[in-house]
């Protein structure tokens, strides 16, 4: 395994688009293709297969998968290892969060480089605490692989628990950042970042955050078919885009382009052009 704290350094200069890939029904109807295991596969290694070389990341998201049970299982394993072999860094969607031997237990199925279903990175919930991701954590620190915890979502409830004070006089969401920095620090990488979404206005200020401070990397949903915009990352942001730390996700506005190849990588193409160019790369 790579320390994925470098490794999306690297990646995000090709470009700052993570492709989410999601075989789910609609999209799956939408290329002529079976709502199926093997319907999820075809899509899914065409995704990869477009993406090869052109975007920093891909990001499978595992209960479209884990829907058709073991088979749907193998096909995750497959385009794991497909984008791997592509030379994409994957961020496996699964929001895990739970204590204890159950947390280590995923830790161990999702981040140790010894599962089939191991990726580069992965996402991870808080809210059984920060504290409750420590095994998580372990893994990271041992193997390398990076997280992505839920901090400020674009989800209309995300606010109820996300906004909420602590007993400390702190929103949530800043003591899951600062977490997250205390960590990093400890492994002198930024492996550990952020999920922040690009429709959050100006939550990041509102809540005391300083959008040009964030020092981990950001995955940031809601760009393209959620309405997000490269001025709305400008906005939101702010210098943590500009200068590379914000890793964009987009799915539906790039699935939708296909199934042809071309028609897939073009919509890859513009979104890299589109984003690159409100970029100051070093």
């Amino acid at each position: 395994m790579r320390d994925f704290g470098v490794a999306w350094q690297e990646a995000v200069r090709t470009s700052p688009l993570c492709v989410g890939i999601d075989p789910h029904a609609g999209v799956l109807a939408d290329w002529g293709l079976p709502d199926t295991a093997a319907g999820a596969r075809e899509l899914s290694l065409a995704v990869v297969e477009a993406a090869a070389g052109r975007v920093a990341l891909v990001k499978p998201q595992s209960a479209f998968y884990e829907r058709f049970g073991s088979a749907g299982v193998a096909v995750l394993e497959e385009v794991l290892a497909a984008a791997r072999a592509a030379g994409l860094l994957t961020v496996l969607d699964v929001k895990r969060g739970d204590i204890g031997s159950t947390m280590a237990g995923y830790a161990q199925a999702y981040m140790d480089p010894a599962s089939p279903l191991c990726a580069d990175a992965v996402t991870l919930s808080p809210y059984l605490g920060f504290g409750s991701l420590a095994p998580a954590l372990e893994a990271s620190r041992a193997f390398g692989t990076g997280v992505f915890v839920l901090a400020l979502t674009s989800n209309p409830d995300g606010p109820q628990v996300q906004h909420a004070i602590t007993a400390a006089g702190r929103p949530v969401a800043a003591e899951v950042l600062d977490g997250i920095a205390e960590f990093n620090a400890a492994v002198g990488s930024p492996r550990a970042g952020a999920v922040i979404g690009a429709t959050i206005g100006t939550a990041l200020t509102d809540l005391g955050i300083d959008p040009d401070a964030l020092r981990c990397p950001v995955l940031a949903p809601g760009y393209g078919a959620q309405g997000g915009t490269a001025d709305d990352l400008v906005a939101v942001f702010g210098e943590s885009f500009t200068t590379g730390r914000v890793l964009v996700n987009a799915s539906r506005s790039v699935l939708a382009a296909g199934p042809a190849h071309s028609a897939l990588a073009g919509a890859m193409d513009e979104i890299t052009r589109v984003l690159s160019g409100r970029m100051r790369l070093d």
